[in-house]
């Protein structure tokens, strides 16, 4: 099996996933975007991440879902939200054959920006 060669930025990521994972791919990027004007784009540990005075989050396409990483405390803050998905310490998957909750991935981009901005502010 041939392996994936690591993408240098988010585009290159996006354009190597399938295409029906694509679309969502950018619009997750673009929501995150959106939240976090001032995030700088990165790649780490080999997924699309989000940096503003630290991590924010991080996303990543596998065959069955999305998934989504706000770290744990992004998790724990939303969690009754959260509570259709499944989750982990500081993961969440989103089904790729389920809506994705674009919206509630806006609100925990924002808590992870105000997290971090307190931390930076300590």
């Amino acid at each position: 099996m041939k392996k994936q060669p690591i993408a240098k930025n988010i585009d290159e990521y996006i354009s190597s996933q399938p295409e029906k994972v694509k679309a969502i791919l950018e619009k997750l990027r673009q929501t995150i975007r959106k939240a976090a004007p001032e995030a700088e784009e990165v790649i780490s540990y080999q997924m699309p991440a989000f940096k503003y005075h630290g991590m924010l989050v991080y996303f990543a396409a596998w065959k069955n879902h999305i998934g989504f990483y706000p770290v744990s405390s992004g998790i724990k803050a939303f969690n009754k939200e959260l509570s259709a998905y499944e989750k982990s310490k500081g993961t969440i998957k989103f089904p790729i054959d389920k809506p994705i909750p674009y919206n509630l991935i806006s609100k925990i981009v924002k808590f992870r920006v105000k997290e971090n901005l307190a931390k930076a502010n300590r």
